[in-house]
């Protein structure tokens, strides 16, 4: 067995053990472990313009500067940053992506390598298009988080105006290809916007054609401009009333695994918001962090909660066990949640990690982490826990 297989088990083999450690931690207050996974921004440029994209949509009122746009990593400090994390044990995956496309990075393929190398689970956040799909079957890549964002080429070239038919047909081939090849663990994500919201059965039937692992479904997070691509009031009540329900009795005819009933949550929340996030709590603080490339440590995925920054003489494993870390995870259990968290990019983590709380720890606890029940050390009011779960159209578990 080779040394990354043999790295990869043992972290297969501790999975059990660190959830158990996580969850407590999540009542506790204590963080045991560095992050469970850490998504990595290694360049900021980017090959399409996304009408939804914050950084890159054509809708946008202030574009990005053109040095902006040309950062990227160094493959020697995108190793370095690797090897701190996974000091702080716990580290069982790695997401490859960027304000932009990964693979525009010249040496996308070294960084990828970095990751397998040390047994990491490796997730890219692509449109593929710039990648070359034989590198990745060589480095045994383990999941594409695939930015399709349409079913049609109608669809798809609406998402992306500057590209045009050869993109589709292209993307579709390559796809054909991978399935041809035998790979079976990339993820189609559609972000839901004005011009594909009429095709989550047809995103369905795609994931399946093309033999797509999972398909995830989010609401499309707009400003800046990009509010132009929003979803219409007439999408949003065919979506509630009829779509969501026709895509799920598709998806279970064809044994296509979704997150509709979370993006039904999303739908839910209603006007600008994307997360009903204090129905469900913040989870993060102990499982989870970005770095953007120019060494900018996020709390979560949200670029307004900011932690500290990389430099000579602040390493990530400084800032994890820090004040200011410790201070947001303090703020996040207390509910006391930004503006910008109702727009929550880690909400589908996020309502997973909270359903286990729930189911570990009970009613009480699960509500006093999410900022909404008795602070620790106060007595129980059961009365006060049911009014609250009855606000949430929730049964009472336990507690």
């Amino acid at each position: 067995m080779s040394l990354a297989r043999a790295r990869r088990a043992e972290r297969v083999a501790a999975h059990k053990t660190h959830k158990h450690a996580r969850l407590e931690a999540m009542v506790s207050g204590a963080v045991p472990l560095g992050p469970q996974s850490v998504h990595i921004d290694v360049t900021n440029a980017c090959n399409i313009d996304c009408v939804t994209c914050w950084d890159h949509s054509p809708h946008l009122t202030q574009a990005r500067p053109v040095s902006w746009k040309r950062q990227r990593v160094d493959p020697g400090l995108f190793r370095e940053l690797l090897a701190d994390i996974d000091s702080l044990g716990g580290l069982e995956a790695v997401v490859v992506s960027g304000m932009g496309e990964p693979f525009t990075h010249p040496q996308i393929y070294e960084l990828l390598a970095a990751v397998k190398e040390r047994g990491l689970h490796l997730t890219v956040i692509t449109n593929l298009l710039a990648a070359k799909p034989e590198r990745i079957l060589e480095l045994e890549v383990d999941c594409l988080l695939l930015g399709i964002h349409g079913a049609s080429e109608r669809s798809y070239l609406g998402f992306h105006p500057s590209w045009g038919p050869r993109e589709w047909a292209r993307l579709q081939a390559t796809l054909a290809e991978f399935k041809a090849r035998g790979r079976r663990g990339d993820k189609h994500v559609h972000v839901i916007c004005r011009h594909n919201a009429d095709e989550l059965v047809a995103m369905v039937e795609q994931a399946e054609r093309l033999a797509a692992a999972k398909i995830n479904f989010k609401l499309a997070s707009l400003r800046g401009g990009t509010e132009v691509a929003a979803i219409s009031d007439a999408q949003r009540s065919s979506l509630q009333r009829e779509w969501i329900a026709a895509a799920k009795a598709r998806a279970e005819e064809l044994g296509v695994v979704h997150n509709l009933d979370a993006f039904a949550r999303q739908l839910e929340a209603g006007g600008r918001a994307t997360a009903p996030i204090g129905e469900v709590g913040c989870f993060m603080g102990p499982l989870y962090s970005r770095i953007t490339v120019d060494g900018t440590v996020l709390y979560c995925c949200n670029t307004d909660v900011v932690v500290g920054r990389l430099d000579a003489d602040t390493s990530f494993s400084d800032l994890w066990r820090g004040p200011a870390w410790e201070a947001l995870r303090a703020q996040m259990r207390r509910g006391e949640y930004l503006p910008s968290c109702s727009q929550c990019g880690k909400f589908n983590q996020n309502l997973t990690w909270s359903e286990r709380v729930r189911e570990r720890h009970g009613d009480e606890r699960w509500l006093e982490v999410t900022g909404r029940g008795p602070r620790r050390g106060a007595p129980p009011d059961p009365a006060t826990v049911e009014a609250a779960l009855r606000r949430l159209q929730l049964p009472v578990l336990r507690g």
